[in-house]
């Protein structure tokens, strides 16, 4: 009896380590021959070299080409406020009048001290002749005739100073009649008749802008500023402003000013509490649609020739850098780092990181880890593989 049970027992053993080498064996063979996932079929394109425009966008504050600040010369009530605010007036047109009484009576007053100093140059002249031919005659001393005549010429300088007294009268009466010394639009009055105005107070009366042209400043930064001088041709900074092409001009609401702009005049300092330059560009303005304090926006364009072009949605930004998906000759991929130096509609201006014929991945790389082989596809083939889905 014992030698059959173990008679049972070995058997048992030996079909339990023959199915136990077979299902080795079955799963040996499914992961040695089994069937592997295919490479993914994704977008490919490769970069050529190409021209194209960048358009770069600086804010921008503007001025007419003179505002002046219009103050009292001298002191008094208004009287009179002739125009209003806002108001366009030519050169020469009144503006204000002060209170002329006092400064009319001191007029008067000048006058009549020039009147009196003419008379007294006058005695002094005829006493100089009454004593010629008594000198000549030896009746009087040649002292006296010299007295005389330095009498003489006290009353002719004291006449002088009449008579400057009188134009300093007049100056200040007209004073009192404020005009406009350029042509130009009436900005802010915060005074009123009756208000006292003074030739030392802090504000103005008003302000009054010329804005037959439009300048616009903005700000470049330091950068920007070594890309203007290196894309611009000329010796110097004059002749860099003059190969500028005319710049363009947004509005705050966005639509742009219909009449196209010059650069002419670079700051000759950097700011150094923000690092930049300061650029003005004219723009005409004969219809006065700007004014000034308006803002806007400059548009400077700069070409670039013979520059790689690459996809702004075939990147992806990674730790404050931009990659591409690279393919290789074995079609596998492999992410690089690649230098900006500009943006053009959609696309980035590369300089460094891919060369002409590389090719890239244009989408559907977002989870596709570094060395994974892929199916490139171009556009073109896509498009046709699409259709031929479609028709099916």
């Amino acid at each position: 009896m014992l030698r059959r049970c173990v008679k049972e027992a070995g058997k048992l053993a030996i079909c339990t380590i023959i199915f136990s080498a077979s299902l080795t064996g079955c799963g040996g063979g499914n992961r040695g021959g089994g069937m592997q996932m295919p490479a993914p079929s994704l977008p490919v394109m490769t970069i050529e070299r190409s021209s194209t425009e960048v358009t770069k966008q600086y804010a921008a504050l503007l001025e007419g080409v003179v505002t002046v600040e219009v103050r009292p010369q001298v002191d008094g009530t208004l009287q009179q406020i002739a125009v209003d605010e806002g108001a366009l007036v030519k050169s020469g047109q009144l503006l204000f009048v002060i209170d002329d009484r006092v400064y009319r009576e001191e007029l008067n007053a000048a006058v009549a001290a020039q009147h009196a100093a003419k008379a007294a140059l006058d005695v002094a002249g005829i006493e100089v002749e009454r004593l010629r031919p008594l000198v000549k005659n030896k009746v009087v001393s040649a002292i006296q005739l010299k007295q005389a005549r330095a009498n003489h010429r006290s009353a002719k300088a004291q006449l002088e100073q009449a008579e400057a007294a009188v134009q300093r009268a007049r100056i200040n009466l007209d004073y009192t009649r404020i005009k406009a010394p350029v042509d130009g639009y009436i900005g802010e009055i915060p005074f009123r008749i009756g208000s006292l105005v003074s030739n030392n107070q802090a504000e103005q009366l008003t302000t009054l802008t010329d804005i037959h042209e439009i300048r616009a400043y903005f700000s470049m930064s330091e950068i920007d500023f070594v890309r203007f001088k290196q894309q611009f041709s000329g010796s110097s900074i004059e002749a860099k402003l003059a190969s500028v092409p005319p710049v363009t001009l947004l509005l705050a609401d966005g639509s742009r000013y219909p009449s196209e702009g010059k650069l002419d005049a670079i700051s000759g300092q950097f700011d150094r509490s923000t690092a930049s330059v300061m650029f003005r560009a004219t723009f005409p303005n004969a219809e006065g649609r700007l004014r000034s304090g308006n803002t806007g926006k400059v548009n400077l364009v700069y070409r670039y020739d013979n520059v790689l072009l690459v996809p702004q949605e075939s990147t992806v930004d990674l730790q404050d850098k931009i990659f591409v998906v690279k393919v290789d000759d074995n079609n596998v991929v492999s992410r690089t780092p690649v230098t900006v130096i500009g943006k053009s509609s959609s696309d980035y201006i590369v300089s460094d990181g891919v060369e002409e014929g590389d090719m890239i991945v244009v989408s559907g790389f977002t989870r596709l880890p570094d060395g994974t082989p892929i199916n490139p596809q171009k556009a073109e083939e896509k498009d046709a593989s699409e259709k031929k889905g479609q028709g099916r």
